[in-house]
């Protein structure tokens, strides 16, 4: 994706043009009087007076006040055209700052809601799947030897809430990054990169950070997040790669603008053909997160030539 700036049709001045069309005329007017070109054209017509040419005057005179009103006409029709562009190039600016707007607040209330239930799952679900656990460990401890099908049933509620335990926690870091708000963007991705390298021990990761990621506004660093770890979902799970890199750069802005903020994972797996990547929900979720945040996305693949993902969005303090 490429965003440009359209360029403004230059403003039509009919002033000048008037100007123009009177100073040619004085010329032209000066010009005949010094030469004397209409004595010239009647004596070279006077030949011809059965066809009426020294009549034509008038005519010519009439034709050439036609064609004016019709310039006239068409310069205003122009100048219309050109005010109804400039107007909807105005409402256009207006939507598309309103429809970024909405879908930071989109991503703002999604995110909350993700945060709230993940404080819910680990203050509530969390909390009494280990109360459920101590009771049933407490009935194996202190259970009637007498009744050994108690301490089965107490075994099985064990193992049931410890699978219940990790399933929550498994959770609560999908729905929010572990270490996110308290060690910042750096280290939570770094925790979600061990996380991987623990599943795939014979995969090496890699992570290349360039730039200060630390002052950047809510939003902005969890969009980098959930696009560094999708990228690593992807290449974890389908790529079957031997190495796994990812980059988090940060590029100064040119001419006040902001610093751009760049993500990017690639592997050397099998890659894929590269209309096929686009099926993938999670690859579509990051390229509808990019583009609410007025950024860039793209991916570089093919069969046997690994698999490169790389988005792009502007660095904000605030969302």
């Amino acid at each position: 994706m490429h965003n440009s700036t359209p360029r403004q049709p230059k403003p039509f001045f009919p002033q000048r043009d008037l100007i123009g069309v009177v100073v040619g005329t004085a010329t032209v007017a000066a010009l005949s009087m010094r030469f004397e070109w209409s004595e010239q054209v009647f004596s070279a017509t006077r030949g011809l007076e059965a066809a009426q040419v020294d009549e034509w005057t008038l005519t010519a005179f009439t034709l050439a006040a036609g064609l004016a009103w019709l310039s006239w006409r068409r310069s205003r029709q122009a100048q219309a055209q050109v005010q109804a562009h400039l107007l909807t190039q105005q409402q256009l600016a207006v939507a598309l700052a309103d429809n970024q707007h909405l879908a930071h607040a989109t991503l703002r209330s999604v995110e909350a809601e993700r945060k709230r239930l993940a404080r819910e799952l680990h203050d509530e679900l969390g909390q009494y799947s280990n109360a459920i656990k101590l009771d049933a460990c407490s009935i194996v401890a202190h259970g009637p030897i007498h009744h050994p099908q108690n301490a089965a049933a107490a075994e099985r509620i064990v193992h049931a809430a410890d699978h219940l335990h990790a399933v929550v926690g498994d959770l609560i870091k999908r729905l929010r990054p572990t270490g996110l708000d308290e060690l910042g963007l750096v280290a939570a991705v770094e925790s979600c990169i061990d996380r991987w390298q623990q599943a795939l021990p014979d995969t090496a990761f890699e992570l290349q950070v360039i730039g200060e990621f630390d002052d950047l506004g809510e939003l902005t660093t969890l969009t980098l997040f959930r696009i560094a770890q999708e990228g690593l979902t992807n290449c974890a799970r389908h790529s079957g790669a031997s190495q796994v890199t990812l980059k988090l750069l940060r590029h100064s802005g040119q001419g006040g603008k902001p610093d751009q903020l760049q993500v990017c994972v690639e592997d050397d797996g099998r890659g894929c053909e590269a209309s096929q990547h686009r099926n993938g929900h999670g690859l579509r979720g990051i390229a509808e997160r990019v583009m609410q945040m007025g950024g860039q996305w793209s991916v570089r693949t093919a069969p046997g030539e690994g698999f490169t993902m790389q988005a792009c969005i502007a660095a904000t303090g605030h969302d």
